[in-house]
């Protein structure tokens, strides 16, 4: 299959869409590292909007991006091209991780203690003293991955990836592709994921939750790991692609419908996991899952019809979302903690908080790329300016 801009631009706006969903989660009544004074009820709408859907789509994304890396490399059928794609991912994927925890995540739970827990000594003591116990201060554990869980759960289940790939004969991969491309076909693009996703619902019943700490978290995993292998499938499936190509507008419905309820519920103010309220918290997880897979559907759909095509911006997006996935959540919780003794309304909050952000993960991004040393530490190659513009327009890959 030849490269998919959809795709790419279909990451693009996940990422994005995870800069204004972690904003969100200053405004909104969850529990959070920082929140505003006075938080809204009323932003658990459009929060609720996307949370069904969002991670299960960064992990899609990641897959096909992962897919089509290993056929550039021709990864898919030499043992070698395995090994440097593992190589390749593992250091684009954890050295930044390694950066991040010791240098840009530390602030994050040094303010939730702050917060939360009436911490008073200043940064650089906590860092110096705290921060690498290696074990809970008030409940927190450090040192912390925080929001780039995902980029450890992605290194897992790139891993995992290449060990199948290692033990798999190729005929029986291709064997096994198109019987999924066959089940995957037609109606079965929808049906068969939703029935799975309720079975593991079953599975999960009643009140698991993911924890993001790897070890523990099959619930996660489940979720996960499969959209990430069904974003791998789905580079070489061509009836699943037809599949999402007729009925993604059905699929559309099916969210918009599921997302009715699920706001329904909300709005109602019964709080789904309150025991007494179980008849709605089945229909609130019920509707999420026609939501969440509709709407991946969908946008899958109108990625291919309408986002297909190239633009000179893409590139250098394409680079810039894993940087700013690395810094945008510290901004956002520094920029949120100095604003709270100003009291200002929530919309002057907002106003402030989401340029600050931009402006910042912009600043990161720019500054790190063109500082060669720097460029691994936030998940660019190490290479100049110039020839990483060029490698960004190769298949995607980061994270």
């Amino acid at each position: 299959m030849d490269r998919h801009y959809g795709m790419d631009w279909l990451r693009i706006g996940a990422f994005a869409l995870l800069i204004f969903y972690h904003i969100g989660m200053f405004f909104v009544p969850w529990g959070w590292h920082v929140k505003t004074a006075h938080p809204l009820e009323w932003v658990t709408v459009p929060m609720l909007a996307s949370n069904a859907w969002r991670l299960p789509l960064l992990f899609l994304v990641s897959g096909y991006a992962s897919a089509a890396m290993l056929e550039k490399g021709n990864g898919l059928g030499k043992g070698g091209g395995l090994g440097r794609f593992l190589g390749s991912r593992s250091a684009r994927l954890l050295i930044p991780l390694v950066f991040a925890a010791i240098v840009i995540i530390p602030v994050q739970p040094w303010i939730e203690l702050q917060f939360k827990h009436g911490y008073t000594a200043g940064f650089w003591h906590f860092w110096a003293h705290n921060y690498f116990r290696f074990g809970k201060l008030d409940g927190i554990v450090m040192p912390t991955w925080q929001h780039l869980w995902f980029v450890v759960y992605l290194w897992v289940y790139t891993l995992a990836l290449v060990l199948l790939l290692a033990v798999t004969p190729r005929r029986l991969r291709e064997w096994l592709t198109r019987i999924a491309d066959r089940v995957f076909a037609g109606p079965g693009v929808l049906l068969v994921p939703i029935a799975l996703f309720l079975v593991h619902l079953g599975l999960s019943w009643p009140g698991q939750e993911e924890t993001h700490a790897l070890v523990d978290d099959g619930m996660a995993h489940r979720i996960y790991f499969s959209v990430f292998l069904f974003g791998v499938f789905l580079r070489n499936a061509p009836l699943t692609w037809e599949a999402v190509r007729r009925w993604w507008k059905a699929a559309a419905i099916a969210a918009l419908a599921g997302f009715a309820v699920v706001a329904a519920v909300d709005l109602s103010l019964l709080d789904p996991i309150l025991p007494g309220a179980a008849p709605q918290h089945v229909l609130f997880e019920v509707a999420r899952i026609f939501q969440g897979w509709g709407t991946i559907v969908a946008l899958i759909g109108i990625a291919d019809r309408w986002w297909n095509r190239d633009h000179p911006l893409r590139a250098m997006l394409t680079e810039a979302v894993f940087p700013f996935y690395i810094i945008h959540q510290t901004i956002i919780v520094v920029t949120g903690w100095y604003l709270l003794p100003l009291a200002l309304p929530a919309l002057a909050e907002f106003a402030i908080l989401l340029p600050a952000t931009v402006i910042g993960c912009w600043l990161f991004y720019w500054i790190g790329r063109r500082i060669v040393p720097l460029r691994p530490l936030i998940g660019l190659r190490l290479a100049s300016p110039q020839r990483s513009a060029k490698a960004a327009a190769q298949p995607p890959g980061v994270p």
